[in-house]
């Protein structure tokens, strides 16, 4: 009898695990199941739509390893199915004296990874990007640009070639895990599976309970807000300029990207978001209360208080948010801001507060969930696809 493998998760990770499975297994009947009516609607589609390279993690971690192999496979499926993208390559810019000693480690680890990472002066800088202001920078050429909801059709196509199930507003409720296989209950009726794969992102550790798994870690929401550049503002970049990050932080900071449509977006910043799905300051749901009730989530809070309230007061005020951007293009000015859709990013925060560098993927019985997935995971998807389905039991 064929294998009966479900998927839930309808992002880019969830939907390239399902295409991996319907590779390696033809004969497995494999069901995705998504919770909204469409594909990609939450943080596969709510990015700024780059392809990284991987300069920025560990050299030997997870992060780094599949950023690389999934980048190239990545664009690699997106030319096969004519999936808008470009290589732009981006700087990394240092502004300040102060950033010039994280630049040159960041130019250790770009090497250490393998990229052909190269050290600019501000006049070579301004060869690429002739608005920047850099002490000095960083020109990453592997970094690209592609359109993920578009890759995602892509995915989809693939599955219903392939016979694939693909259920859309199914909500999974619970699973009962019987002797042989498993039954998910879900808001559109049961599905038995011989194996299920979590990659519910935003709500991995909630599917994981509800598939009976209790995870090492809670799904911590940060919101990310966006402006975009007026069309007469939009000339000031010409591919990506990013700050240098903080050590201490997965966020990259507030960057600029021209993405496959020409529109040049800015951030995203990092605040707490008010619900799993926050995506403006007012949303509010009931995980707020389990979040502020979590000590890890106040040991996270303690030690990294100044930087969230730094994020806070760009969050607030507009001005700020163009001081960010114009530390790296001066002669932006606030009127070239228009609001932009926000994101909300899944970190995952273990019991102790610390956050979760690198991806998480737990395994439990016929379960394998896939429990820290934030950037780079979109480019990464690929890999982790790759890799997790060598995890099904």
């Amino acid at each position: 009898m064929s294998r009966r493998i479900v998927v839930v998760g309808g992002g880019v990770v969830g939907l390239a695990v399902a295409e991996r499975v319907t590779r390696d297994e033809p004969a497995a009947v494999v069901t995705v199941i998504e919770k909204e009516d469409g594909w990609a609607r939450h943080q596969t589609g709510r990015n700024s739509g780059v392809v990284h390279s991987g300069i920025y993690y560990p050299p030997g971690s997870a992060k780094a390893r599949w950023c690389r192999a999934g980048a190239t496979a990545l664009l690699r499926l997106a030319a096969d199915e004519g999936v808008p993208h470009a290589v732009t390559g981006k700087l990394v810019v240092a502004t300040r004296e102060a950033e010039l000693a994280r630049l040159a480690a960041l130019h250790e680890r770009g090497l250490a990874n393998g990229l052909a990472v190269r050290r600019l002066g501000p006049d070579e800088a301004r060869e690429y990007e002739p608005h920047v202001a850099a002490l000095a920078a960083l020109h990453v050429p592997e970094t690209a640009v592609v359109d993920y909801p578009a890759l995602c059709r892509a995915l989809v196509r693939r599955l219903e070639a392939r016979g694939a199930r693909l259920m859309t507003g199914a909500t999974v409720l619970a699973a009962h895990h019987g002797p042989a296989h498993t039954v998910v209950e879900t808001t559109a009726g049961s599905v038995t599976a011989d194996v299920v794969v979590n990659c519910a992102g935003l709500h991995a550790d909630r599917v994981a309970r509800r598939l009976g798994h209790e995870s090492s870690v809670r799904i911590v929401p940060f919101r990310g807000e966006y402006r975009e550049l007026t069309p007469e503002a939009a000339h000031l970049v010409r591919g990506l300029v990013y700050p240098v990050p903080d050590p201490e932080l997965p966020f990259l900071g507030v960057h600029l990207t021209r993405g496959v449509d020409g529109h040049v977006h800015a951030g995203p910043n990092a605040v707490l978001a008010l619900a799993r799905e926050g995506y403006r300051r007012r949303d509010v749901d009931r995980d707020l209360l389990a979040t502020l009730g979590d000590p890890g989530f106040w040991r996270l809070a303690r030690r990294h208080w100044r930087s969230g309230a730094t994020e806070l007061r760009r969050s607030a005020s507009p001005r700020r948010f163009g001081d960010s951007l114009r530390a790296l293009v001066p002669a932006l000015r606030d009127a070239d801001l228009l609001p932009s859709p926000a994101g909300v990013r899944a970190q995952a925060v273990r019991r102790d507060g610390a956050l979760v560098d690198d991806f998480l993927v737990e395994r439990s019985g016929r379960c394998v969930h896939v429990l820290n997935a934030p950037s780079p995971a979109a480019t990464a998807s690929l890999e982790i696809a790759r890799h997790v389905a060598g995890l099904l039991p």
